[in-house]
């Protein structure tokens, strides 16, 4: 039988380094066949041996404000918190191609970590307007061919606060966005925020994802009025909430409730952790506070998480090679997850659980779904996160997205 690609050798994410290698036959862009042995014509790639996974997915991104340290004032102090304002003060010169060009290069970073699917905020905040949602919504169509990038609009500076802000939400709804969110944070009534994001994700037929709980108090957690909206419209499995910095200073029981809490609703966390890391605890001088939720701790009690990147040289993450495996190793090291099993929990989290949250039926490696592969130089998962391997090669839907070459080491 002929095939458009076979990639022979492979081992799946399954965790076990002793387990059997399998081919991969592509057809017309999606998986034709999965198990050892495939015969047929087409081109042929040997992973020899190696983990061969789907596309990881960036579930919570800034692709608009990507690349902009350099244009932002510097801060006042090593702890200042003005990670917004430096931000604000610039928006009014973005423009669409600016906005468009950052973008492209970042979101290329990402595709040759294997990267293969991302959710990505946009900011419609009237300084900005409908700029940067005009560029990623162009950038989007421009790379179909590589990644598929889902839009969530949001205002980051305030809602019920900032007359006629609304206005360019509920347009960028109607243009095609997917997703609604927020940051209720910033606003002067951040319960009524929350609850227009929902009243209009009902209108609109669209998920949830809100910027929410960061910070290091726990007496004050906006998630249990999320899970509270949740059951009320049934949008259980569409609604995810990014931070939960608040999350990592509850008490083990207080977070095993939560993440019960989390499971019935069916609302996600994302965990970002250089951000968390970054902004958190800013008012202490030793001792300081990590930030970073435990997820695995979640996922335990049932919930769904991931971890993703946020920023990428900004203000609020002056950092970002754009790796979200190098983001997973960050994450296992704050929390002290090592284990085999807590390993392979966190590639899931790149992998199968954000893919649930961006509600992707057709991911994975199976007969039928997209042909969506990355070769790692990594035999297991667990592999992966703890030595931060590199992705060797990549396709999308049978179509070669990127090749990277070894190191040479030239011995005497």
């Amino acid at each position: 039988m002929a095939y458009d690609l076979i990639v022979r050798n492979a081992r799946l994410a399954d965790g076990d380094a002793a387990r059997a290698t399998v081919d991969i036959a592509v057809a017309d862009g999606r998986i034709a066949a999965v198990g050892p042995g495939i015969s047929g014509d087409g081109e042929t790639v040997d992973a020899g041996g190696r983990l061969v996974s789907p596309g990881l997915v960036e579930s919570h991104f800034h692709l608009d404000k990507t690349r902009i340290l350099d244009r932002c004032a510097p801060p006042k102090d090593r702890r200042s918190t003005d990670h917004m304002k430096r931000t604000s003060a610039i928006k009014h010169t973005f423009t669409v191609e600016d906005v468009y060009a950052r973008a492209r290069d970042t979101l290329e970073q990402c595709l040759l970590n294997g990267v293969g699917h991302m959710r990505t905020h946009v900011e419609v905040d009237p300084n900005v307007g409908l700029r940067g949602y005009e560029a990623i919504e162009r950038l989007a169509k421009d790379y179909a061919w590589a990644i598929d990038l889902q839009l969530c609009v949001f205002l980051q500076e305030g809602w019920t606060n900032v007359t006629g802000a609304e206005a360019n939400v509920v347009q960028a709804l109607k243009r095609g966005a997917t997703v609604v969110g927020g940051a209720p944070r910033y606003d002067d009534d951040g319960p009524k925020q929350i609850e227009r994001i929902f009243a209009l994700a009902k209108d609109f037929n669209v998920d949830v994802d809100i910027h929410l709980d960061g910070g290091h108090t726990t007496d004050d957690m906006a998630i249990y009025q999320v899970c509270d909206l949740t059951d009320r419209i049934g949008w259980g499995g569409r609604v995810a909430i990014g931070h939960g910095s608040k999350y990592s200073c509850l008490p083990p029981a207080e977070l095993e409730a939560l993440g019960r809490r989390l499971a019935g609703s069916g609302v996600a966390v994302t965990v970002l952790p250089a951000t968390d890391m970054f902004t958190t605890a800013r008012h202490m001088e030793h001792s300081v506070i990590r930030g970073v939720a435990d997820a695995n701790a979640l996922i335990a009690r049932g919930a769904n998480c991931s971890i993703s990147t946020n920023n990428v040289m900004n203000p609020f993450t002056p950092y970002g090679d754009c790796s979200l495996v190098r983001i997973a190793n960050l994450y296992a090291n704050v929390v002290q997850r090592s284990t085999e099993e807590e390993l392979t929990e966190c590639f899931a989290m790149l992998t199968s659980r954000p893919a649930r949250i961006l509600r992707r039926s057709d991911y994975g490696i199976a007969a039928g779904n997209p042909a969506d592969l990355v070769v790692w130089n990594a035999k297991t998962p667990a592999e992966v996160i703890a030595t931060v391997a590199p992705p060797l090669m990549g396709f999308k839907r049978g179509r070669r997205v990127f090749t990277r070459e070894m190191p040479t080491l030239h011995r005497p």
